[in-house]
């Protein structure tokens, strides 16, 4: 049997410019591609429609043909892809996994607040952000009905207990890269540290976490690089793919470029960003030469 070309993909989010933390890590993902003999695609994270704009989508392409980074096959559009993802949130609410939650994040960090003027800490997700607090878990049907028929905005959230006791196995990922803290081979998941996670909104029926999964799969993914900043949501990527009995890929996260106070990098930085180093005169060699030798910015 033939083996399964090796298919990597680079997923920026058309919010904001392209800076030199996506060039690295795009890089790393051509790289791979090269010396596995596979493809690399280019996707389109674009499922925050008020943020996400095409001229940002525009600018991204405008710097990676600059850069002269390439891609096989059509841009994929996450946007043009609702309904897949719909259905991927029904078939776990079929399962009995999602629940409605009309708890604003605004409303959990003044519950919280509360509780740790107790003198207590509140338990927080990899990324530090406080857990939620899972009382709408079994809303009386009647306070249900009424919430939805009212038109409160809510969120789609996994019951993090329920799913991981469906899974019933333990589950891991191979990881050919390195984590945060030195972690590679077999790695254990713990998607209970992230709590009952949000996987789709009223007026949006997908989540990163979700369309992230269902892409995946969809365009064949084999090899996942990506920063050492989505290495802990492995755990939650890896959950839904057991539940929606979807293909395990390969995971290699990266160190982050960061800038000279050690801080990563992000779309506020404007001065990162690769056409604003394209008009203060660097070459594309240039800008590539800084993300491969990592160096600080």
């Amino acid at each position: 049997m033939t083996e399964k070309q090796r298919t990597l993909r680079f997923a920026p989010s058309p919010n904001g410019y392209l800076h030199l933390g996506h060039v690295y890590s795009a890089l790393r993902n051509r790289e791979l591609a090269e010396r596995l003999g596979g493809r690399l695609l280019l996707r389109m994270e674009d499922i925050d429609t008020a943020r996400c704009t095409p001229r940002f989508e525009e600018q991204i392409l405008k710097d990676l043909n600059w850069l002269g980074i390439s891609w096989q096959g059509a841009v994929r559009r996450q946007s043009a892809h609702f309904s897949g993802y719909r259905k991927a949130l029904d078939r776990l609410r079929d399962m009995g996994l999602v629940y409605p939650a009309f708890v604003t994040r605004a409303q959990i960090r003044s519950h919280v607040a509360e509780y740790e003027r107790q003198g207590t800490s509140w338990p927080r997700d990899p990324d530090g952000s406080p857990l939620y607090p899972g009382n709408e878990r079994s809303l009386p049907d009647g306070d249900l009905a009424a919430s939805l028929e009212a038109g409160q905005p809510f969120a789609w959230r996994l019951d993090m207990e329920k799913a991981c006791s469906l899974a019933a196995q333990d589950i891991t990922w191979s990881e050919e890269g390195r984590g945060p803290s030195g972690e590679t081979g077999a790695i254990t998941a713990n998607p209970r540290a992230w709590g009952d996670v949000i996987l789709a909104r009223k007026d949006t029926p997908t989540s990163y976490h979700l369309s992230v999964v269902v892409d995946d799969a969809l365009q064949d993914i084999t090899d996942i690089v990506r920063g050492h900043d989505l290495f802990h949501a492995t755990s939650v990527h890896r959950l839904l793919q057991v539940l929606l009995e979807l293909p395990e890929p390969r995971y290699r996260h990266h160190a982050l470029l960061v800038d000279g106070s050690g801080r990563k990098l992000s779309k506020s930085d404007g001065d990162t960003a690769v056409s604003a180093l394209r008009r203060n005169g660097l070459s594309a060699d240039e800008v590539i030469r800084i993300c491969e030798t990592g160096a600080r910015i």
